[in-house]
């Protein structure tokens, strides 16, 4: 009888032992799941905002107008990135935004092999459509569904045409870009050239630097030795605008030059408004990032297929000194 009685509570104690290890390695799995994008039940998508200049107030701005729509449409959205330009974590960032195998994903474009492979390769492998939003890309070597932002082309000869109602018909140009020469910078000079090579009096020069602070400011040093009758200069790239206009500055006074950039770099306004610059390309980023959700959605939704292969273009204007006050 005690047999019994012992046999049948080892039994029972067993079964409850199996039990407890079988909760436990269930408890310990879901405790050890890797992050995932969040997803709340009423969004109807998840998309992901990827930028490689976070923090900024162009930036912040093209964030602010994502969430905003997104919210509207009851999508998901979350903004990734990486601050400073670091490009090597900013296409990590991208890849884990495909990895996560999110609805869509919009990003600010990069003329580069790496980014055209994760996008053309990857992201169509999983179906995640691309939209590039201030920055564009070609088509056909990213595939992306479209563009939203500012006609670069369209800024160049805003800004040009500018300069010449500013300086006239005659004088030495010097045009400073990036020496990655992307796709937006190239458009940009595409334009600014169409305008003034119009004008058999101006002469351009075109110089590119690293966006090092002190390689802009040799390529400055340069400029203005081997041209000392320089009449104006046009920063294509914004990123380069303070360490260019410093530099002019230290070698002589900045009034008598006509300098003009972009809007896309934290410190431009503030350099408009002492009157360092004059005139800046102001763009519309809250428009890009309400515009580039928009159509994300359409897509998703199969309200808008294809989308416009040509982009949406969104606002720019010039402004100007007393406008920036």
């Amino acid at each position: 009888m005690h047999k019994t009685i012992s046999l049948a509570l080892g039994s029972i104690c067993a079964i409850f032992l199996f039990f407890t290890m079988i909760s436990a390695i269930r408890f310990v799995q879901s405790a050890w799941q890797p992050p995932q994008l969040q997803h709340r039940e009423e969004d109807r998508y998840r998309l992901v905002l990827v930028t490689q200049d976070l923090g900024t107030p162009f930036w912040n701005d093209v964030g602010e107008g994502a969430e905003a729509e997104a919210r509207r449409l009851g999508a998901n959205l979350e903004v990734w990135g990486t601050y400073g330009e670091d490009r090597e974590d900013f296409l990590k960032q991208l890849e884990i935004a495909i990895d996560s195998k999110v609805d869509g994903i919009i990003v600010q474009g990069m003329d580069e092999d790496a980014f055209d492979n994760l996008t053309k390769v990857k992201a169509a492998f999983y179906g995640i459509p691309i939209i590039t939003v201030a920055s564009d890309v070609p088509m056909s070597e990213s595939m992306r569904k479209t563009y939203v932002g500012s006609d670069a082309l369209a800024a160049g000869k805003l800004i040009a045409n500018t300069l010449i109602a500013d300086m006239g018909g005659e004088g030495t140009v010097v045009l400073m870009g990036d020496q990655r020469e992307e796709y937006d910078q190239r458009q940009r000079v595409e334009g600014i050239r169409s305008v003034l090579d119009r004008h058999p009096g101006i002469r351009i020069e075109y110089v590119t630097s690293s966006d090092e602070e002190e390689k802009i400011v040799a390529a400055t040093q340069n400029v203005m030795n081997y041209f000392p009758n320089v009449n104006a200069f046009i920063s294509v790239d914004a990123n380069l605008t303070p360490a260019m206009v410093q530099e002019i500055g230290r070698r002589s006074q900045v009034e008598p030059y006509h300098i003009y950039s972009f809007d896309d770099n934290p410190d431009i306004l503030a350099l408009l408004r002492q009157g360092k610059l004059d005139g800046v390309i102001q763009q519309s980023p809250s428009e890009m990032g309400e515009t580039g959700v928009r159509m994300m959605m359409q897509w998703l939704e199969g309200e808008t297929v294809p989308l416009d292969a040509e982009g949406y273009l969104t606002d720019i204007r010039m402004l100007t000194t007393e406008g920036a006050q």
